[in-house]
């Protein structure tokens, strides 16, 4: 059973052990057993710390539906898994244990999904629907297979909004870099500083971007199961910092028109080598792993002929249409992308320091995926680009010569334009549906599906503004 494999890998047993020395140090009394959904959502279960051990080896139960939010399609049918089914198993990871800064009674820990061990098919095996299990397993099996490594760092763009009279405003003016606009937002800035570094994130640096309150505070990069739960670290620092300062953290890709989107740009590299570090974040309230950061070894992109960098790119732009339902995966989502010439991509190309590409070499030893939007579920998006990065390297694929000119004025293959188009385009890509097997797929491709159907189906305020007086 892959449950029994897991419950008893070597390490896990001492990983408990020190999340139970925290627990008694730090006066932790409850913690949230904690996975991501196929959409981004944060869910699980509390338990009391002194049931720490208990649930460690039992796991909490929870319907296979919370994959899917428990959400139902327009008929009221459940997707993902009806009511009829199961419930899965959440098995504590002890290695992501962390006190929670801004309430010390309170740790979070991520969970492993299983199936139940009394199921009649494929009893305890690794639910197929944990879009973190599923990535932790394609990047071991990318590793395997090519020797190297992805690493991925991430630009997690987003706004900071206040209500004004029924309306949500940005914080701040939409000036770009101007530190004074930077200043509006320090304690926002700090708060969020602090309680990453707390959480395991080595926070790098920061900007004030060129939409109204628009904030993008990095961290570094990582593997990209680490990076993954960063990501998700930091929005859920995000709206705690909202709920302390009361504002609205906005994760909207296009929230205002006439202002550029919120993007959530994915930096990679490929590397040979390398090791695990534990960096010191000035603080010891989480396990050694929250903290572990990969480092050292030889980054492929710079050997001389270049060829990984190469076939890396041109792994991604040949499965652009495919990763773009990942990507972008709200109707929202493509407001951003049809906005042009406000800095998303338009066009399937590829340039050097081209910021209007969808895939841009950004320094020698990295590129950037500029596609991926601020609600991209990152373990998802990550699994997505290593199935396309593999197939880029195993077939030595070749994007082609680089964009000098802009791309918004040059003709070529577009992105697609809505949520439906891209939802087609991942059908139709059987390298980037395989990063998604079984559950995983049916019960994403469902939930955005019915999200393009409901939209399509839904009468705005525009259908009045345009057609009220359309005829006679």
């Amino acid at each position: 059973m892959d449950i029994d494999d897991f419950l008893n890998a070597p390490g896990r047993a001492d990983g408990i052990g020190h999340a139970r020395k925290l627990i008694d140090l730090l006066g932790i009394e409850y913690i949230y057993v904690q996975y991501v959904t196929v959409t981004g959502r944060v869910v699980g279960k509390g338990i009391p710390a002194a049931h720490w051990e208990d649930v460690a080896g039992r796991g909490v139960q929870l319907v296979y539906g919370s994959t899917a939010n428990v959400a139902t399609d327009r008929a009221g049918h459940y997707l993902g898994h009806g009511p009829e089914a199961s419930e899965l198993l959440a098995l504590p990871d002890p290695d992501t244990f962390a006190q929670l800064p801004w309430d010390g009674r309170i740790a979070r820990v991520f969970a492993r999904l299983f199936r139940n061990r009394d199921e009649e098919t494929d009893p305890g095996a690794t639910l197929d629907a944990d879009c973190r299990t599923n990535l932790a397993r394609l990047q071991a099996a990318f590793t395997e297979r090519h020797g190297t490594h992805l690493r991925i760092g991430t630009e997690p763009e987003m706004l900071w909004l206040r209500r004004e009279k029924g309306e949500l405003v940005g914080v701040t003016k939409p000036h770009c870099y101007h530190i004074d606009q930077f200043e509006e937002l320090r304690e926002v800035t700090l708060r969020s500083v602090a309680y990453g570094r707390a959480l395991g994130l080595d926070m790098i640096q920061g900007d004030h971007e060129d939409a109204p309150g628009q904030l993008e505070l990095n961290f570094a990069h990582d593997d990209p199961l680490r990076t993954a739960d960063r990501l998700i670290t930091y929005r859920q620092i995000c709206r705690q910092v909202a709920r302390e300062l009361g504002l609205v953290a906005c994760f909207l890709p296009k929230p205002f028109q006439g202002y550029p989107g919120c993007g959530c740009h994915h930096n990679l590299s490929l590397w040979d080598g390398g090791h695990d570090e534990e960096r010191d974040l000035g603080t010891s309230t989480c396990a050694p792993g929250v903290r572990t950061h990969l480092t050292g070894g030889t980054n492929t992109f710079r050997t001389a002929d270049g060829a990984s960098r190469r076939h890396t790119i041109g792994g991604i732009v040949a499965h652009l249409p495919a990763l773009t339902a990942l990507a972008c995966p709200t109707v929202n989502s493509y407001r951003r992308l049809r906005d042009s010439g406000l800095w998303a991509p338009v066009t399937a190309h590829w340039g050097h320091q081209n910021r209007t590409c969808a895939v841009r070499v950004s320094a020698p030893d990295r590129i950037e995926f500029r596609v991926a939007d601020s609600l991209t579920n990152p373990y998802l998006m990550a699994a997505g680009l290593l199935a396309a990065v593999d197939d880029g390297l195993t077939r030595r694929l070749d994007a082609g010569p680089p964009l000098a000119a802009s791309a918004y004025d040059t003709p070529g293959p577009r992105l697609p334009g809505d949520l439906g188009t891209a939802l087609a385009a991942l059908d139709a890509d059987d390298v980037v549906r395989a990063a998604l097997p079984g559950r995983l797929y049916s019960t994403y491709t469902a939930l955005k599906g019915d999200e393009w159907d409901r939209f399509l189906a839904t009468t705005t305020a525009w259908d009045f503004d345009t057609y009220l007086d359309h005829t006679p």
